[in-house]
């Protein structure tokens, strides 16, 4: 299928999934020259009615629906024996895929998908389609944060909600109780599966279990949903009451449809714990803690009075001068010019204290400017690495390169890439971890798939040697095919196939999975052999033999091998089976004696014995004569259909 081009238009690249009803495969529209998600279903359900009819059905439903939540639908068609319908394509990955991978989500996450997947069945509903096969399988997260609902092959309309026959094809872990006991579904039935999918989401596992998928109908029937907060302690309230209120067993106690329970879900998760209001102002303001004694006093305490202050590298002010300077003028005279002289003293001292002090923060601060200036103009910091982007959208891709300094192309180039999907990063230019002056400029390479390259021609050579030239290009089965043939020498390949078991052509996908078929020789040639000396002829060769019936054949002895055959049709293998058909020698039998009968009666004789028979009278008179011998003379053995003449004569 990888390669061809359907109805003319779309150019099938790879594979992206298998169901069991179609298989969806990457291909290009040449029309609009675009990417698509083409699904085509299986040829083996080509000639049935039902499945025919669901898969228009679901191109029919979902093209009707224009919802951002929604998996788009482009066109459906029939291109000779093969349904199809072309979707959007959304690289990512399905919600059951994260389950696998995170077991159980936050409850913010669990909101988020909720929300998206209600916005597009809201659409459904509103357009009088019920989803009926709502499951994680069928919720797609695409690489770049989209969310969207898709599969509807199911799909029905709202107002045609009894099913007889096909009600239980949704997934049982997913079915609502009105589904398993009447066969009826409504809006709400999709409702009810949204639920068991948020307690899965909350919990990490499905409300009901069992062994049997009747069991889990039953419990779906008669049993109610746990709250998710019984499995998982902790979990807000609002969104117990949600699940409950959407997995309710009676249809009447669940929403009306997905935009009464969009609306309600918006509702109480705004007053959910954790909620941010953008208008509120922060109750808590974190104030810097109180300053140690020491930074305040300079080394006394508030205690020790103004004379420890003074003394403090604090106290050279002009306010403290003229307090000190009051208290000492109440002494004498010489006392107070004495004082005067220590204080003028004191702030000169202070006042060189503190240009040391300024001098050496303008040192410290122009050497830090200047380390600054040369880290970031010449030195480490003025260049950036190219951040890996590999395997990323282009969106973040683009804002890794800006976060890491450097400036994003405005357009970005094409390349092919053996791994890496369509429409991601495959490398950039420059190359990844390449270091760059700051603001320089990063071409993104976005991968266009793998390329189409040529297959090198391997046939006639030895396994080892295919291989080496194979695998560098393609990925190779392990294990080769081992078939008996006379085409080619034991050890030699015969055939290179693709993933499907088809030769493959000249060009191929790089990458794409090979596998090798290789000679085990010619099966050997046992005929005229022994029947023992065949079997370990062949047993040797690593085939199993079995034996008919023994036939006659003249031209080989009694026990020895007419032929070898091998069992059934296909190619022979080591472990297939050989018939043997042997010979158990020429027939004999003993020529009767005729002589004295009536020619006519002669001649039956010998037929009926099981010989050819001539003679020498004519035809006309034949009922007149009389067989007076035979050759070979009677009583002699010879081999059955041989000739026998007969010589008559008329007798009166």
């Amino acid at each position: 299928m990888i390669g061809r081009l359907i109805d003319g238009r779309y150019q099938v690249r790879s594979r992206i999934a298998r169901g069991g009803m179609a298989t969806v495969y990457l291909a290009t529209d040449l029309r609009l020259e675009r990417r698509v998600a083409i699904k085509i279903m299986h040829g083996h359900l080509a000639d049935d009615d039902t499945f025919k009819t669901r898969f228009v059905q679901e191109a029919r439903s979902a093209a009707r629906l224009a919802h951002p939540n929604v998996v788009n639908v482009f066109d459906q068609g029939q291109d000779s024996d093969m349904a199809y319908m072309v979707m959007e394509y959304l690289p990512g990955i399905t919600l059951r895929d994260l389950l696998k991978d995170y077991g159980k989500l936050t409850p913010e996450q669990t909101v988020d998908i909720v929300t998206a997947v209600l916005g597009g069945l809201a659409a459904a509903h509103k357009a009088g389609i019920v989803h009926r096969d709502l499951k994680p399988e069928n919720v797609l997260l695409a690489d770049d944060g989209r969310i969207k609902l898709g599969d509807f092959g199911l799909a029905r309309a709202a107002s045609a909600n009894t099913a007889t026959g096909q009600a239980l094809l949704g997934t049982i872990a997913y079915l609502s109780p009105e589904l398993v006991t009447r066969g009826v579904a409504d809006a709400r039935s999709d409702i009810y599966a949204l639920g068991i999918m948020m307690y899965e989401m909350l919990t990490g596992e499905q409300p009901f279990v069992g062994e049997a998928p009747m069991q889990i109908a039953y419990q779906h029937a008669n049993d109610s949903v746990p709250a998710p907060s019984l499995k998982v302690p902790g979990l807000p309230r609002e969104l117990d009451e949600l699940v409950l209120w959407a997995s309710a067993r009676d249809p009447e106690d669940r929403p009306r449809d997905a935009g009464a329970m969009l609306e309600q879900l918006l509702a109480v998760t705004a007053g959910m714990p954790g909620a941010v209001d953008p208008n509120a102002t922060a109750a808590t303001t974190v104030l810097p803690g109180p300053l140690a004694q020491t930074m305040v006093l300079g080394g006394g305490a508030l205690a020790n009075g103004v004379d420890d202050f003074a003394g403090s590298d604090f106290g050279g002010s002009e306010a403290e001068t003229q307090i000190l300077g009051a208290r000492h003028r109440t002494g004498p005279v010489d006392a107070a010019e004495a004082d005067s002289a220590v204080l003028l003293r004191g702030k000169a001292s202070t006042r060189k204290r503190r240009g040391y002090w300024l001098f050496a923060a303008i040192v410290l601060l122009a050497g830090l400017a200047a380390g600054t200036g040369w880290y970031f103009g010449s030195g480490p910091g003025s260049r950036a690495s190219v951040p890996d982007v590999s395997g990323q959208s282009v969106d973040v891709a683009t804002a890794a390169i800006a976060q890491a300094g450097l400036q994003p192309a405005d357009a970005t180039a094409s390349c092919t890439h053996p791994s890496i999907k369509p429409d991601l990063v495959a490398s950039t230019d420059p190359a990844i971890g390449t270091a760059l002056p700051r603001g320089s400029t990063v071409t993104l390479c976005v991968s266009t798939g793998p390329a189409i390259i040529g297959v090198p021609a391997v046939v006639g050579l030895p396994e080892a040697d295919a291989r080496a030239e194979l695998a560098p290009l393609f990925t190779l089965a392990e294990a080769s095919d081992v078939r008996f043939t006379d085409e080619q020498p034991a050890g030699s390949v015969i055939a290179v196939l693709d993933a499907d078991g088809n030769p493959v052509a000249e060009t191929a996908y790089e990458r794409s999975t090979m596998s090798l078929v290789v000679s085990a020789g010619p099966v050997p040639n046992v005929a005229g052999m022994g029947v023992d000396e065949a079997t370990e002829t062949l047993t040797q060769a690593g085939l199993e033999v079995e034996t008919t019936d023994p036939v006659f054949d003249s031209n080989v002895p009694d026990g020895a091998v007419i032929s070898a055959s091998p069992q059934g049709d296909g190619p022979v293998r080591p472990g297939s089976t050989i018939v043997l058909t042997v010979s158990k020698g020429p027939d004999l039998i003993a020529i009767p004696d005729v002589v004295g009968m009536s020619l006519q009666d002669a001649i039956q004789t010998l037929k009926d014995a099981g010989f050819e028979v001539s003679h020498n009278f004519p035809e006309a008179l034949i009922v007149l004569a009389k067989a007076v011998s035979t050759d070979p003379p009677a009583g002699e053995l010879l081999e059955r259909g041989s000739s026998v003449f007969v010589k008559a004569q008329v007798t009166f």
